[in-house]
């Protein structure tokens, strides 16, 4: 018996490839027909990575026609996020940097074939903006059924805090496995039947000192050996936190330890600064945790505290270990396109889900 075809899949605002490694993890049989993202850098990193360059412009020139000519059944888009940041100035579709989105969004009710399915990520405050309501007013014009959830890498063994908003989309008369909770928010995976892991009692409505018992270790996603046969102290001493930064925001520092089973959110300007970007990591072999309100600056400085490798942010995003960055890339935009970027390890069992036959 033939297989059938794959899905066809448009990827809007690709990046560097994390929404593609997450439709790779779901083992969805599926291709990419087209990626689009307006970043140069980002898309030498995606074609790196894939072998294919994404469509580069800017995507509010597309037309129904455009879209149409692929015929794709199911878009996966991460919009930018900065229009409903909490530290940003929150003007949601008011904010250019909507308008792309809302465009596209607005397109599919003038296409011949539009998608069946659509797959939206973004921060925690998307779902309060004026941009949430008009995604759901569109999809529901269209007869869409969603599910929408506010999930995070902890709930999936991960040793690291970043919460996102998630849309699963699918257009009658297609369903989900587990209509009960259309048109809902959710903020617990548990009848996506994944497991923790062996000890696990498939509980996801936990708090998050309840999940971190449950993670892997941060040492689990630490890079192990040095490129090019450098001992590895030696490579990692460019990472090291300079003494300056410790003595002027070491009480504003996260700090963590291998062993620890969270870390916070990295963001675009981690490694920039220090302060409320992302966890540092404690390195010093002969010290033992420090309890939080014991820590001193004099304290500080003996952590051997230094900043997690690019290679570390990407492992923690649950990116496989074959992803690289060209090496014209540095360091700074490695961080910011990673601070960008998504958890794998959530997203591909939700794009599992998401295709899954009813």
């Amino acid at each position: 018996m033939e297989a059938p075809a794959p899905w066809r899949v448009l990827e809007f605002y690709s990046g560097i490839g994390g929404m593609r490694y997450s439709l790779m993890a779901s083992g969805v049989r599926a291709e990419v027909v087209e990626a689009f993202d307006i970043n140069d850098v980002a898309n030498d990193v995606y074609e790196l990575n894939f072998g294919h360059r994404p469509c580069q412009g800017n995507i509010q020139t597309l037309t129904a026609i455009d879209l149409d000519k692929y015929k794709a059944h199911a878009w996966l888009l991460s919009p930018p996020c900065q229009p409903y940041t909490r530290q940003g100035l929150q003007k949601h579709s008011t904010d250019a940097r909507a308008f792309s989105f809302i465009k596209i969004l607005n397109l599919m009710q003038n296409m011949s074939y539009p998608p069946q399915m659509l797959f939206v990520e973004n921060v925690v405050g998307f779902e309060v903006s004026d941009t949430h309501d008009q995604l759901l007013e569109v999809l529901s014009s269209l007869n869409f059924n969603t599910q929408e959830f506010i999930l995070s890498p902890l709930q999936f063994g991960v040793p690291y805090s970043r919460p996102r908003y998630f849309c699963l989309a699918k257009r009658e008369p297609m369903c989900f496995q587990n209509p009960s909770v259309n048109n809902k928010l959710l903020r617990t995976p548990y009848w996506l039947s994944l497991r923790l892991n062996s000890t696990s009692q498939s509980s996801y409505d936990q708090g998050e000192e309840e999940l971190e018992l449950v993670c892997k270790p941060i040492r689990e996603f630490l890079v192990k050996e040095a490129d090019g046969g450098m001992p590895r102290e030696t490579v990692l001493q460019d990472y090291r936190v300079p003494l300056n930064l410790i003595e002027r925001w070491g009480n504003a520092m996260d700090i963590v330890y291998p062993e620890s089973k969270r870390c916070c959110c990295f963001t675009k300007s981690y490694y920039r600064y220090v302060k409320g970007t992302g966890s540092l990591l404690a390195t010093s072999e002969n010290l033992k945790q420090v309890p939080e309100q014991k820590l001193e600056i004099s304290s500080l400085k003996e952590l051997g505290l230094r900043f997690f490798t690019p290679q570390e942010v990407a492992n923690l995003h649950s990116f496989p270990s074959s992803f690289n960055f060209p090496d014209h890339i540095g360091l700074r935009q490695q961080y910011a396109m990673m601070g960008n970027s998504l958890s794998v390890a959530v997203v591909g069992p939700l794009l599992r889900y998401l295709f899954a036959e009813a």
